[in-house]
């Protein structure tokens, strides 16, 4: 390689750095090195770094490369409403089911199961649950049962390859009301078994207070602010919660915090 060429080489790097191959890059850095001292090869590769940060390309590989491994294939973020009134209706029964698969290794979100149920023992929602959560009557009119629902949990855990003993994977919850309460206790009421999946879970409340060193209070809202985060969509849309829930838990992984299971067992 001439010297005019080795200098063509660098500012084609210099222009294009943001699309250039990492593997192109390094060999590229190879093949000019006999060419240049050191130090001029030394603020080739700072132009580059600069170039790459300056289309955002670099500080996403550094998030990556400094991305911590998780002890899970997959997190099962979910968030059930339900149906509620001022006093407290009893029992209370699941209107919405969502749960997002959100990757161990990259943190986003690869598949959606999202369906809203029908209750039976109170079908009517009160105007306080349709204030609180966005949920309308026609909604949940004609929607499947919270057993039809959970069949077709069942169906979307094996296809998206959940139920394969090799495959690591737990739910997350902000707080232990889903998991603990709400879900068995509707189960027992309406005579249901709860899969064994349902039976572990970790607490993003908590994940949050070990990662951080507070308790957030007023839950995804003030995990939310303590983090920086814009908030997505609108509170107690059970959707909506399960996005912050999986923006929240992307931002402390990619802060090096490592999630493990905060139920007790079963």
């Amino acid at each position: 390689v001439s010297d005019a060429s080795g200098c063509s080489m660098i500012a084609l790097l210099h222009t294009g750095a943001a699309k250039f191959p990492q593997n192109l890059l390094s060999s590229s850095r190879q093949a000019v090195s006999p060419l240049f001292p050191a130090g001029v090869l030394k603020g080739f590769s700072s132009i580059v770094s600069r170039k790459l940060a300056s289309h955002g390309f670099g500080a996403s590989m550094a998030a990556m490369s400094s991305f911590p491994p998780q002890r899970y294939h997959y997190f099962l973020v979910l968030d059930f409403e339900a149906t509620c009134d001022k006093p407290q209706i009893h029992p209370q029964e699941i209107i919405e089911f969502p749960i997002l698969k959100l990757n161990g290794r990259t943190m986003e979100i690869e598949s959606t199961f999202h369906m809203y149920v029908q209750p039976v023992v109170h079908p009517q929602l009160t105007p306080f649950c349709t204030e609180l959560t966005g949920i309308i009557q026609g909604m949940v009119d004609g929607q499947p049962s919270l057993q039809q629902v959970l069949e077709r949990v069942d169906e979307w855990m094996a296809k998206e390859g959940l139920l394969d003993p090799s495959v690591k994977s737990i739910f997350v919850t902000c707080g232990d009301w889903d998991l603990k309460v709400m879900l068995p206790g509707q189960c027992q009421y309406l005579g249901l078994p709860v899969a064994d999946y349902f039976k572990q879970w970790i607490n993003l409340k908590k994940a949050y207070s070990f990662a951080m060193g507070s308790w957030p209070k007023n839950g995804l809202l003030d995990m939310n602010k303590g983090l920086n985060l814009q908030h997505i969509g609108r509170p107690h849309s059970g959707i909506d919660d399960c996005k912050n829930i999986a923006n929240i838990m992307k931002t402390l992984a990619h802060r090096g915090f490592i999630f493990k299971q905060t139920s007790k067992p079963f």
